[in-house]
């Protein structure tokens, strides 16, 4: 008993408490998010689980006790199954694809019963597990090809199964794993990112002002840089050649991509988000009424439970990827700043944890995790003002749903978990 107790104790003092109390605060104003969003007269107690905040709640119990027996698993398991765990759910993915459910368009859920599972919430997780398992190995160098080639291949065979699920936003958020291989030193990413940036802006502009006239304007960058190159003799001009090739054929495919690649529902939500069509009573209304939410909330909001827009239900899926403008309606700017603050402060808090590690793996599943965090929010946040188009993509811990939550919670105890065993490693 002795010894139990001294072990009970070491884990619960070598436990980042900040981590865990910002994680705590999230999910009760989530909870009491969902309960506001979803409220029932007829169902007035908020630990009533025949509803949403209900069920949401005996999500929040089982994974906070999953996360506590994570807690007491050795830290050093996650490197060694981290593969294992990776397959396991690969598998999952493939299984969606055969038997899955189609829900809003998008074929990614697996029900059990009562239960509707979403591999592709773990898949992020996994990942993470695996690259930083990977990364970890003995000899391993992102300046080499071949280990390069690898990493790409961890984070691209789940990201193109989600794909394949028509679930847009998740596969998205894999993205993300660009920053940990920049931070892992791989050579390039920087430029990889610009060209990402760049890519976007040309997909953007082409669709809004058109082929010729990018064309026209490529024409001109590209005389422009013979000339540079004739001028000064610099080197590079077979590298610029090839850029402004790829550049050509980027804006030339971007209208069969948009009218071929994208989804009618894709392509309307895009064309809304640039302003190429007005819509606010089809694919617009779910923006155009979170918008009113979040601006009639004002500075200190309408106060719980009163918020107009939530009450009479006006934003559809207002309880799941919409919950931020639940919180924008009834607690107004300074609402919103609150969960704002909270988001900024668990991001710092675990690239410092990550930073502390002493352990590859620990610092690289850091890091992937404050990644997959960023994204969500950055991305839930954006698309609830009209800042990027509706994809679908739960904010962290507040939104409702089992999946989510326990994939967040169960991907934020093996950090907290790996951070506590930290001093255990030479």
């Amino acid at each position: 008993m002795i010894n139990e107790n001294d072990n009970r104790n070491k884990i619960i003092g070598k436990i980042d408490w900040v981590t865990v109390l910002i994680y705590f605060a999230l999910a009760i104003i989530g909870w009491f998010s969902i309960f506001s969003a979803k409220y029932n007269e007829l169902h007035p107690s908020i630990f009533d689980f025949s509803m949403e905040y209900g069920k949401q709640l005996i999500w929040i119990g089982a994974a906070v006790f999953i996360g506590f027996v994570i807690l007491l698993i050795d830290a050093k398991f996650f490197n060694a199954f981290s593969l294992w765990i990776y397959i396991a759910v690969l598998i999952a993915l493939f299984a969606v694809l055969v038997y899955g459910k189609a829900t809003n368009g998008a074929t990614s859920w697996i029900n059990f019963g009562p239960i509707k599972f979403q591999p592709s919430e773990f898949a992020k997780m996994a990942t993470a597990l695996a690259l930083a398992g990977y990364l970890d190995r003995l000899g391993v160098d992102l300046k080499k090809r071949r280990d390069r080639l690898v990493s790409y291949a961890l984070i691209l065979i789940p990201m193109v199964l989600v794909l394949m699920q028509n679930d847009t936003g998740s596969a998205i958020v894999f993205v993300s794993f660009i920053f940990v291989l920049y931070r892992e030193g791989m050579p390039g990413a920087g430029f990889l990112m610009l060209c990402g940036v760049t890519a976007v802006l040309f997909f953007i502009l082409t669709l809004l002002w058109g082929q010729k006239t990018m064309f026209i304007i490529l024409g001109v960058l590209f005389v422009l840089a013979l000339a540079f190159f004739f001028l000064t003799r610099k080197r590079g001009f077979i590298p610029m050649i090839a850029v402004f090739v790829f550049m050509f054929g980027f804006v030339f495919s971007v209208d069969y991509a948009f009218n071929n690649v994208l989804q009618d529902h894709q392509r309307s939500r895009i064309e809304v988000l640039l302003g190429m069509k007005d819509d606010p009573k089809g694919d617009g209304y779910n923006v155009h009424q979170s918008k009113i939410a979040i601006g009639s909330g004002g500075l200190t909001g309408k106060g719980f439970l009163q918020g107009t827009q939530t009450k009479y239900d006006f934003v559809p899926e207002q309880h799941t990827d919409f919950i931020f403008c639940t919180i924008g309606e009834e607690g107004g700017f300074m609402g919103t700043a609150v969960v704002v603050l909270l988001y900024v402060a668990l991001l710092v808090r675990l690239i410092v944890l990550a930073e502390r590690q002493r352990s590859t793996f620990s610092r690289v599943y850091g890091y992937g995790i404050a990644g997959i965090l960023f994204v969500h929010v950055a991305i839930n946040i954006g698309m609830t003002i009209g800042l990027m188009p509706v994809i679908g993509i739960p904010l962290p811990f507040l939104s409702y749903g089992g999946s989510s939550m326990l994939a967040f919670t169960i991907m934020l105890a093996i950090f907290v978990k790996q951070d506590a065993n930290r001093l255990n490693i030479l």
